[in-house]
């Protein structure tokens, strides 16, 4: 893959990236200890929600999970062992669906009347990849992340530990990848690039030999701060590609 040019605003973020607590390695394992050290970081994460006028309201989830046989994904290893090593669990949209056919997305839609965040994150999880979680595999919540197609997204954070059971609904997902959670301390993650009409850059989160645009990457990126490097950073300023504005 073709590697961008460090802008100043990407060095500037590699340098406040310092690791308060040592980096993951590949083997670390998807253990009560590291749910224990999540829930703690999201506990102590100052979460900002954001109420924008006109918005739809929408929750996606952040489901730390096994790696299992791997990605699937060009450029990241495959095992012919089951790996208990920590993952997110990430989906490609169906190209039959009428809007953002065929992007990288977390698990989620909209928030029903009544329905908070993380019941409706957990409901789609469910619906989208056929896991059932209850309350207790809540960790905590992310920022709000508002969309140019007119949505603000709240990511919830939740522990689903090996789901084995994670199988596409083929109406909406056409596959499930569990991308190693090392794979978000790249030094070249961010990337950031500047589009006609945006004021703020465009975020993406490199990923073996390609990459994931906002708004997934936002949350990915978040969840890389706060959760494995103990940082409160912002990403609601980020923009989205063209691809995404609709």
């Amino acid at each position: 893959m073709k590697r961008s040019k460090f802008t100043d605003e990407q060095i500037a973020f590699a340098k406040r990236a310092t690791p308060r607590t040592p980096m993951l390695s590949p083997m670390t394992p998807c253990s009560p200890g590291l749910e224990h050290m999540l829930r703690e970081r999201l506990g102590g994460f100052d979460v900002r929600p954001q109420d924008r006028k006109g918005h739809r309201r929408a929750a996606v989830a952040v489901a730390v999970t096994e790696q299992g046989h791997g990605a699937d994904l060009a450029g990241l290893p495959q095992h012919s062992h089951w790996s208990d090593a920590p993952a997110l669990l990430v989906t490609r949209r169906a190209k039959t669906l009428s809007s953002h056919a065929g992007q990288w997305a977390l698990p989620g839609g909209r928030i029903d009347t009544g329905e908070t965040p993380e019941a409706a994150a957990l409901r789609e999880l469910r619906e989208e990849v056929n896991l059932v979680l209850d309350g207790s595999a809540v960790l905590g919540r992310l920022d709000d992340y508002s969309t140019r197609s007119g949505y603000v997204i709240t990511p919830v954070v939740v522990w689903a530990a090996a789901a084995r059971e994670a199988v596409p609904q083929e109406a909406e997902v056409a596959s499930i990848h569990r991308i190693p959670v090392t794979e978000f301390l790249r030094a070249d993650a961010p990337l950031l690039n500047h589009v006609r009409g945006a004021e703020h850059p465009v975020l993406r989160m490199p990923v073996g030999e390609s990459w994931i645009a906002a708004p997934t990457a936002a949350f990915l990126y978040q969840f890389r701060e706060v959760c494995l490097l103990g940082q409160h950073t912002r990403v609601a300023h980020f923009d989205q590609p063209f691809f995404a504005w609709k």
